[in-house]
């Protein structure tokens, strides 16, 4: 029995010499064997003989050869194993005084092999196929690989899994059409490449690799990104994400969820709007929406700070010189309870109150003064340099310009009359 993970033998006897350990486990293979007889004596006739005791046996690729750690019968101290379900444990041993730390394992096989482990320590018959007490091969470890990179039809595995613990995984030009499921079984994934493909939806389980990073999905025929996945653990984990090239025309609002996204590419897409809350992406550093077809920017559009803004190929409109006025006197219950809430920032859910009521305040407009509106606003558009809110910016046209529209709201008479003063 065998099993893949990372894995740090560390002595209990360094603190007492003042040493401490490494602090970082290697890959290794881990055997369940058992131990060479000495000099088998023959078991008298008719009767068999009693089952050899078995070791632990670590091996690395700098030592194929193993360390082995026989006689585990009412050697093991302590199980350490409440992290198991993360694939990690801890197995005690009284000799030698050393604690051998595993991380990186497949939960399932972990359990089961610290099961079988826990049967050599009370001397029982370990149900399992022991391993042969030979040196490892190097192939052994290829299911141990973190990176695998397939950029062809003909090198797509469909017979056997992805490696279990890869982090990285890049299937390029591979005519899929939809997320393969066999990549959402790898927990450790922190990069996964899907580009150059034919995918048209998103399963939500993406959401559910939560040590995923960056997610390159360009050129594909997405036409969305689901509100599931923006409310996945995506929100804490994604950093950089790749969207251009697909048929996407909006994204929802709750995709400025995101919140650690620092990269951003949606060039090349059916764009008509960009999320409303735009600028609560705070860590937002790198934005390119190229040859789309925005009219305008949204008014918290200004609230970023970015490095880097391409916004070129836009079919930006020119700003109306008379406001929309759709102001209502008095405000309705609805828009007075929406402010109220939004401006108290008091909790709210589909578990409190009725769906459609939340999506009204996910959707609410911010006003320049800071407070919000609903359905009773003055909208007005005006031209920003895109220079105020990103150190490099992409001209908006062959001409070089580098400005455009941007919306803006207002919740009240006297807030308009305030900003035009401004202006003036």
């Amino acid at each position: 029995m065998r099993l893949h993970c990372e894995a740090e033998v560390v002595s209990r006897h360094l603190p007492a010499l003042g040493l401490r350990n490494r602090g970082k486990g290697v890959r290794a293979l881990l055997s369940l064997c058992q131990q060479a007889p000495r000099s088998p004596p023959r078991p008298p006739a008719g009767r068999a003989g009693a089952p050899r005791p078995a070791c632990l046996l670590v091996a690395t690729l700098k030592d194929k050869r193993g360390t082995r750690y026989e006689q585990l019968k009412g050697n093991i101290e302590q199980f350490f194993t409440k992290f198991v379900d993360e694939g990690k444990a801890t197995v005690r041993l009284k000799e030698p005084a050393v604690d051998i730390c595993l991380s990186k394992a497949n939960s399932s096989s972990l359990k089961s092999f610290l099961s079988a482990l826990r049967l050599a320590h009370r001397g029982c018959d370990v149900e399992t196929q022991f391993s042969p007490l030979t040196p490892v091969k190097t192939s052994e470890f290829e299911n141990f690989k973190t990176k695998m990179v397939i950029t062809s039809k003909k090198h797509y595995p469909l017979s056997k899994n992805f490696p279990y613990y890869l982090e990285h995984l890049q299937t390029s030009y591979c005519g899929l059409v939809r997320v393969d499921m066999r990549m959402l079984c790898l927990k450790n994934l922190k990069k996964l490449d899907l580009s150059h493909n034919h995918i048209k939806k998103l399963p939500a389980t993406v959401g559910d690799l939560i040590h995923l990073q960056e997610l390159n999905l360009n050129d594909n025929h997405l036409e969305s990104f689901s509100v599931a996945l923006c409310q996945s653990t995506l929100q804490k984990s994604l950093r950089s994400l790749d969207l251009s090239k697909n048929k996407i025309k909006a994204l929802p609002v709750q995709f400025c969820q995101l919140r650690e996204l620092t990269d951003l590419k949606l060039d090349d897409n059916e764009l008509i709007q960009f999320p409303m809350k735009i600028g609560q992406l705070i860590n937002l550093r790198f934005l390119s929406a190229a040859r789309n077809k925005l009219p305008f920017l949204p008014s918290e559009f200004k609230n970023l700070s970015l490095e880097y803004l391409d916004l070129f190929g836009n079919t930006f409109e020119q700003p109306k010189a008379l406001p929309v006025i759709m102001l209502q006197t008095p405000l309705t219950l609805l828009e007075s309870s929406a402010r109220t809430i939004l401006h108290n920032r008091i909790p709210y859910g589909s578990h409190i109150i009725p769906f459609h009521l939340c999506q009204d305040l996910d959707t609410a407009k911010t006003c320049v003064c800071g407070g919000f509106c609903l359905n009773s606003f003055i909208q007005g558009m005006t031209t920003m340099n895109l220079h105020s809110v990103a150190h490099t910016v992409v001209l908006v046209d062959n001409m070089g310009g580098t400005e455009a529209p941007i919306i803006s709201y207002f919740c009240s008479l006297s807030c308009y009359a305030n900003s035009c003063e401004m202006l003036k």
